[in-house]
This record gives C-alpha cells, sequence and structure tokens, in this order.
C-alpha cells in the first residue's frame, strides 16, 4: 500500500511540475527585468505569461501545473501575507483611522456593485473591482476572486483587474502626492491619504517615502490596515456564496488561507515567529504571488481580455475616484484629521 501511495504521489508531481516550473521561470525572469530595468513587477509577470498562453491549452504537459500555480500556489501566498502584519499596526494610528479605511473598503465595494449593475456588468465583477481598489490591489483581486463563482469568464475578469488596478496604482503613486500637496495636507495627512487610496503596497511605499519619511512610514501602516481587512471581506463573501449556492446543492469551499492569514496575523502581533523566519515567508509570499500572476497570465488568452471591454475599465476608474474623493473630503473636513 504505501509503494502504490507513494508511486501516486509521484505521479502527481511530475504531473504538476512542469507547469509549476515554467510559472517559476516567467517569475523570476520578469524580476530580472524589473531589478535591472524597472517597471511594475506584477504587469511585467502577467504580459509574459500571456505570451506563454499556448502552454496551459489542453493537452500540453505544462497544463495541470499552471492550473496549480494559478490556484494553490496563489492562495499559500495570500495565506503568509499575515506575517507583514500586526496588531499593534492598527492601534498606532488609532480608532478614527481604522474606521477611515473600513468605510473607504465598504464605500469601494458598494460602488463597485452599483457601477457595474449601471454598465450592464454582473454584481460579482463588482465585488471584485471594487475589493481591488479598496483593499490591495492584484493581491485583493487573487484572493476575492478565489472564492467567486468560477464562471467561464472569471479568470479575464480577474486579469483585467489586475492589470487596471496596477496601472492605476502607478498613475496614483506619481500624482497623489502632488494633489495632497496642492491641499494643504501635513506630511502626517498625506501618509493617511496615500496609504487610504492607492491600491498596491508597493505604490504606497514608493508614494509616501517621495514626500518624507513621516510620510512613508503613515502611508504603509494605514496601507497595511487595508490589507488586515482582507481576509474578513474573502471570509465574509465565502460564507455568503455559500449559502447562496447551497439550495443549489454545491457549496463553495470554505477558503482555508484566510483561517491561516488570520493565524498568522496573531502568530505576528504576539512575536511567535523568529524574526529570521518572518522575514523568509514574507519573501516566501511575494514569490507565490508572482508565480500565481505569471500561471494566471499564460491561461488568458488576449482576444479574451480584450472583450471585457470599456465597461470594466469604467468600473474600476470610477470606482478609484470615488475612493479618492472620499478620502480627501474626510480628511479636510473631519475634526479629528484637521486638529
Amino acid at each position: 500500500m504505501k509503494s502504490i501511495a507513494l508511486l501516486s504521489r509521484g505521479s502527481v508531481v511530475s504531473e504538476l511540475a512542469p507547469g509549476i516550473l515554467l510559472a517559476m521561470v516567467v517569475a523570476a525572469a520578469a524580476g530580472y527585468i524589473t531589478d535591472h530595468y524597472g517597471g511594475p513587477l506584477m504587469l511585467l509577470t502577467l504580459l509574459l505569461g500571456m505570451a506563454l498562453v499556448s502552454l496551459s491549452d489542453d493537452g500540453a504537459k505544462t497544463a495541470p501545473g499552471i492550473k496549480f500555480a494559478s490556484k494553490r500556489i496563489l492562495r499559500v501566498g495570500v495565506a503568509l501575507l499575515g506575517l507583514r502584519i500586526s496588531l499593534s499596526d492598527v492601534t498606532d494610528l488609532g480608532m478614527a483611522s481604522l474606521l477611515l479605511v473600513v468605510a473607504a473598503i465598504g464605500l469601494s465595494i458598494g460602488t463597485g456593485v452599483l457601477l457595474a449593475r449601471l454598465v450592464g456588468r454582473d454584481s460579482i465583477f463588482g465585488i471584485l473591482a471594487g475589493g481591488a481598489v479598496g483593499i490591495c490591489g492584484a493581491s485583493a483581486a487573487l484572493a476575492i476572486s478565489s472564492v467567486l463563482p468560477q464562471g467561464k469568464d472569471r479568470e479575464t475578469d480577474t486579469i483585467f483587474t489586475v492589470v487596471s488596478v496596477t496601472l492605476l496604482s502607478t498613475i496614483a503613486m506619481v500624482l497623489y502626492p502632488v494633489i495632497a500637496g496642492k491641499f494643504g495636507l501635513d506630511d502626517r495627512l498625506t501618509g493617511i491619504f496615500l496609504g487610504a487610496t492607492i491600491h498596491d503596497v508597493a505604490q504606497v511605499v514608493g508614494a509616501g517615502y517621495l514626500v518624507s519619511d513621516e510620510a512613508g512610514d503613515t502611508a504603509t501602516v494605514i496601507k497595511l490596515m487595508r490589507v488586515m481587512m482582507l481576509m474578513p471581506v474573502v471570509l465574509s463573501l465565502a460564507f455568503f456564496m455559500r449559502s447562496r449556492n447551497g439550495e443549489a446543492g454545491h457549496k463553495t469551499p470554505l477558503p482555508i488561507f484566510a483561517f491561516v492569514f488570520a493565524a498568522l496575523v496573531l502568530a505576528n502581533s504576539f512575536n511567535l515567529v523568529p524574526e529570521g523566519l518572518r522575514l523568509a515567508l514574507v519573501e516566501a509570499s511575494r514569490w507565490c504571488l508572482i508565480i500565481a500572476i505569471g500561471a494566471l497570465g499564460m491561461s488568458t488568452r488576449l482576444e479574451s481580455f480584450l472583450k471585457v471591454g470599456p465597461r470594466a475599465a469604467t468600473i474600476v476608474i470610477g470606482t478609484t475616484l470615488v475612493l479618492l474623493v472620499f478620502v480627501m473630503v474626510v480628511l479636510n473636513f473631519t475634526p479629528y484629521f484637521i486638529q
């Protein structure tokens, strides 16, 4: 029996290995290009993956591993994000900042759903786009997509959302510090503004430290608050989809990675993980997400991506603008922030 089990495991590994190794090569190539020539890593990984889309076709030796990387490795990467966050990150900036983050996320998801209905898209895409804009960009899009109904267009919608929020984050990294200066925000408020509005973590850090160390530190903590909200949102969506689909006889599985994420946040908060190991796992999380992005790119045909169309772009851009205006209004007119 043991020999049969070992043979079975060996066959699974040999089946998955080519596709996983290919996704790792794509991620490594994108990382090399980014390190030496610059550019957004997630977007470059996607584009390199999309150039190899034929390798995910049914019957290709790499197809099973590519599918595995786009789903299972993705979830490992999201779970390990918990080691970047501690509960003290929330308490350091106070309850008002936390309430701002929660309200901004709720507004983003609600706006996404509303705009989706207005332009004739389904509410599921609105949740995906709103969650990506409101929480943490590409990582949120990947995590939220994993618990949404997996229709024939879901991967294409996810890729479109990842590309959109990555491009908008890059634009925001340049423009938002200028906007903050025009409104006369001091370094602390500028950090809150940048951390609460820019989609991806890397661009938040870049924009914040472009202004000052205080703005950079504040922006990073606010952004980590948004990242912390990822798992409550994902779990809520998973339970909602599970209850909605229950009557049809196929419940959405509970996302185990969400519970692992929460456990790692607690472990990090109480310093239960040695610092060397924590840093290694945080870096592993980053690479898991990059590998998963490469695999998703290899699963997405350009013609399918282009069919998503301007309606989807309207949802992502509209939600981004609503978030921008909301946070700026709160920072300028709420007594706690203008003191």
